[in-house]
């Protein structure tokens, strides 16, 4: 099999099963690969020709999307010797490449306090962006699902969210009954309708108000940091892993849930076995 037979197989796969912005991604890497290898046969494209061509591709770019380059790679050579039973080994898995491009260290987060997260909210002036924040904190969903949210997409205690990161053509968020009242609240106040998006600003604004609210704590704090807090609050009150990852913050996975979870402090521990165990 071509490179090029190779690719325009993985591509359909692609279109298949994958959102618009996966495709791109992809579509850049591949675009370049079978300019340089469309008549050789796959399996003949050694680990080192590989090495020097993600280091061409990813010389100027952070570690992470090195990384990623490298991901995508080892992803199309194993759906098409799996997809076609092709007898060869994934060169990507030589140590050559899996340790040039190894995944960044991930830094532990520091995440916000409830006391934090409760000042942020009460500081915020309006009611508009009271509400964005508790949509993040007590709700778990992403900014940019918050600001595509429009009012025929809320009913009772659910958000229909439409296009969600999932790649879904939908997914449905979970309010508690007082955030569910302030929202009502204020869609009626604001006598919105329909297809009215209810929070109708752009990202980099949503960003700057959650950034000023946590400097006035002299606190560094992203949308991001404010999904990550609900997800550790709901976990650190005993709710099951499994409501977290699939309810809150609605992941495929729980390895991803894991990741947002902050570590547990000694005094945690020794909290929950207490807890536990009715000390």
């Amino acid at each position: 099999m071509t490179t090029k037979e190779a690719i325009t197989l993985f591509k359909y796969y692609l279109q298949a099963n994958h959102k618009k912005r996966t495709i791109e991604s992809y579509t850049l890497l591949f675009d370049r690969f079978g300019a340089i290898y469309a008549e050789r046969p796959l399996e003949d494209i050694s680990p080192d020709e590989i090495f020097h061509f993600l280091e061409s591709m990813t010389q100027k770019l952070s570690k992470s999307t090195r990384r990623l380059r490298y991901a995508q790679i080892k992803s199309f050579y194993n759906f098409i010797i799996d997809r076609c039973s092709l007898n060869m080994r994934n060169p990507c898995n030589t140590s050559l490449l899996s340790k040039a491009f190894r995944a960044p260290k991930q830094l532990p987060r520091k995440i916000l306090d409830r006391e934090t997260v409760e000042e942020m909210i009460y500081n915020a002036k309006r009611q508009r962006d009271r509400l964005i924040l508790e949509l993040q904190a007590r709700c778990g969903l992403r900014i940019g699902e918050l600001l595509k949210i429009k009012v025929s997409d809320v009913s009772d205690r659910t958000i229909t969210l439409r296009e969600p990161k999932s790649g879904k053509e939908t997914e449905i968020a979970y309010m508690p009954e007082n955030v569910s009242r302030k929202l009502a609240e204020y869609i009626k106040e604001k006598a919105l309708q329909g297809e009215d998006r209810i929070f109708p600003i752009c990202y980099s604004t949503a960003r700057s108000l959650v950034r000023a609210l946590g400097a006035k704590l002299n606190v560094h704090v992203s949308p991001h940091d404010l999904r990550r807090y609900s997800a550790t609050y709901a976990s650190r009150n005993g709710v099951p892993l499994e409501v977290v990852s699939k309810v809150i913050l609605r992941h495929q996975d729980l390895k991803t849930t894991q990741v947002y979870l902050g570590k547990i402090t000694d005094s945690e521990a020794i909290r929950w076995m207490d807890i536990l165990h009715e000390k």
